[in-house]
């Protein structure tokens, strides 16, 4: 059943809100929370946020062509009798609104749901997913990294005419994952690794699996998980067990899913899955297994194995997700700037080390949540940066520091240190020459997209 589209009264019910005005029974199709890109006929969603709140721009939207609006804060009377033929619905809290029409959005479809958690690559593993499935469904995902509280009920309220679903789930803390798999119900759950994201806020690694696997609390009961089989904890989590129809995949440990034959090129990587080969158009190791996952998660839904590969083979990046561009005098960046742990650090030297160049240049920043924590995977990165024969290291912020002691201890010689942005940048300027590979790698709010904008110029 397709092109469910919820009455005004139906979200009243749902909503548990009240209708101020506007006729109950115009069905809703599409929703908006920003009146830039609303479009004519959306419902707007009032969201009160830390720096802005959406609820003073209900006229805003009225006037770009929303339908409605759901709010939950009073409504000007003069805006009532103003647009009396607009929908405006009156709730105690627009995001606990959206959160349970997606809900009730997501109860109306009976297809595949998978949903993907993860320490790291978790947007690059659900993108993939996504490419394979398409192959043989009309697939609805999430948006860049809309994993959270609102991103993902958002997403589950575009579903028109899809029959299937890949929706990304993030968390800092406890209890933020059991609120989305209980909102996306979904039918398959993939967790790519247990690594130290977030550590700072949970403690401990086997904290971090605790509130990762928060994501089997809705999942169906006929549904499946597939883990990586070489994580550390996750395997020993597989191997005792009992109560989930599980899959494996992975590079090493014997899997369900297993890559082998592998060869590792520049810009790709060759690999054959289960007797199928295939390859993937983006270097390193970390692609390799989301690749596996991607091919278990196509053959677990009944995708044809070669249409699978199809959907490997050409797989794109999500911006500033391992982007490689080509910028004056052969100078290649890759920007891998959207954000940043121990596990993306590794992984992102890796393929550094794997790539030819004149030079290899990491511009290294801070990594955040850490808590205790910090200064250790600093420093491990640091380790990481030497093992991987990196030429230059420059480094930005008090915690990144770290990373240039401890690559300086380990006896290299081109180490950097900066305080700010603007420091770094007056130096890498007058270093970089034709023919480096520069590396950009650190926590979003870092705002390393500056770097590239100026090194570009």
């Amino acid at each position: 059943m397709n092109n469910k589209n919820i009455t005004v009264n139906k979200i009243v019910e749902i909503c548990n809100g009240k209708l101020l005005a506007g006729e109950k029974n115009i069905e809703i199709e599409t929703y908006s929370k920003d009146t830039r890109t609303l479009k004519k006929g959306d419902m707007y969603l009032g969201i009160k946020g830390e720096k802005i709140n959406g609820n003073n721009y209900i006229e805003q939207a009225f006037i770009n062509g929303a339908i409605g609006c759901i709010t939950d804060e009073n409504v000007n009377e003069e805006i009532i009798n103003k647009y009396k033929e607009k929908v405006i619905i009156k709730v105690e809290n627009t995001i606990k609104a959206i959160q349970e029409l997606a809900k009730y959005k997501r109860s109306l479809y009976d297809i595949p749901v998978i949903a993907v958690t993860g320490s790291v690559g978790k947007t690059s593993t659900k993108d993939i997913i996504a490419n394979v499935l398409e192959q043989k469904y009309k697939v609805l995902k999430t948006e860049g990294n809309m994993n959270n509280h609102i991103g993902l009920p958002m997403t589950l309220l575009k579903l028109k005419d899809h029959t299937a679903v890949v929706v990304e789930m993030g968390m800092n803390h406890f209890g933020e994952i059991s609120l989305l798999t209980n909102i996306a119900k979904p039918t398959g759950c993939v967790i790519t690794n247990i690594g130290t994201s977030h550590i700072g806020n949970l403690g401990s690694r086997e904290n971090i699996l605790k509130a990762k696997l928060e994501i089997l609390e809705g999942l169906d009961k006929n549904g499946f998980v597939l883990i990586n089989n070489d994580n550390d904890l996750l395997h020993e989590w597989a191997k005792k067990e009992k109560r989930y129809k599980i899959y494996t995949y992975g590079l090493e440990n014997n899997s369900t899913y297993m890559a082998k034959k592998i060869t590792t090129l520049e810009n790709s990587s060759e690999f054959e899955i289960n007797g199928i080969k295939g390859n993937v158009p983006i270097g390193g190791i970390h692609f390799l297994y989301n690749s596996v996952c991607a091919f278990a998660v196509g053959d677990i839904l009944n995708v044809e194995k070669e249409k699978i590969i199809k959907g490997i083979s050409e797989f794109k990046l999500t911006a500033k997700r391992m982007d490689i561009e080509i910028i004056k005098n052969n100078i290649k960046v890759i920007n891998d700037s959207y954000n940043a742990s121990y596990d993306s650090m590794k992984a992102a030297l890796e393929v550094v080390n794997n790539t030819l160049a004149q030079r290899k240049i990491a511009i290294l920043g801070d990594m955040l949540e850490l808590g205790e924590y910090a200064k250790e995977l600093h420093e491990k990165v640091g380790e990481e940066v030497v093992k991987n024969k990196i030429d230059i290291l420059i480094t930005i912020g008090d915690n990144a520091k770290n990373i240039a002691n401890k690559a300086k201890e380990l006896k290299m010689e081109n180490v950097y240190m900066f305080d700010s942005i603007e420091e770094a940048i007056e130096y890498i300027k007058k270093t970089i020459k034709c023919g480096d590979l520069i590396l950009l790698k650190a926590s979003n709010s870092m705002n390393f997209s500056k770097i590239l904008n100026e090194i570009k110029a």
